[in-house]
């Protein structure tokens, strides 16, 4: 059964207009019974991913992103910290592999499970537009500015539109410093759920 602290990180609806988690994670972190603070964290990754995406979509039409993946990437992003509790407060990347790996065990395909790997490892060449979403939302929740990997969103849009670097570089530093406005409010959420039951 799924603590009650538990279930209001991942949907509760009182003092939050954060996105509820999709079901299938909901299901996966209640089997996991994962710290609450974590199911906090990832819904609010999940709900800044969906207002990239929303954006994205708004203003690049053309560009094919997978949403589906981009969202569950977002919503999953850290669930090996289920398995590495202590990464939750302190440093620590075994949480990365452990994700995957614990993804993989339950049944997630290896394209959808890759996110779990792949957050925080974005400079790789071998990284699509999916995994620099989830892990610009995974650093933007926060408010985060990260030049590196904001310049390579840059350079997959303008790569897109065939507009000038710069004109992207505007567009996505509008809707990040948008969305990392509401940073306080997803932290005190974060925050408001322990570590530990």
């Amino acid at each position: 059964m799924t603590s009650p602290l538990l279930s209001q990180a991942m949907c509760g609806t009182v003092d939050t207009s954060l996105l509820p988690l999709p079901d299938v994670v909901v299901g996966l972190l209640s089997e996991l019974d994962s710290p609450p603070r974590l199911a906090a964290h990832l819904r609010a990754v999940h709900d800044v991913a969906h207002q990239l995406l929303t954006w994205l979509e708004r203003h690049y039409p053309a560009v094919v992103v997978d949403r589906e993946a981009v969202l569950f990437g977002a919503a999953t992003h850290d669930v090996g910290k289920s398995v590495h509790v202590s990464e939750l407060s302190g440093l620590g990347s075994a949480h990365e592999e452990a994700g995957q790996a614990l993804l993989l065990r339950h049944g997630i395909s290896p394209e959808l499970a890759r996110f779990a790997a792949t957050h925080a490892s974005w400079e790789r060449s071998s990284v699509g537009l999916e995994d620099l979403l989830v892990s610009l939302a995974d650093k933007i929740w926060k408010n985060r500015r990260v030049p590196g990997l904001e310049d390579l969103v840059v350079a997959r849009l303008a790569e897109a539109t065939g507009r000038a670097v710069w004109e992207e570089f505007l567009a996505l530093d509008e809707v990040l410093a948008r969305i990392g406005d509401g940073a306080d409010e997803r932290l005190a959420f974060q925050a408001s759920f322990p570590i530990h039951g």
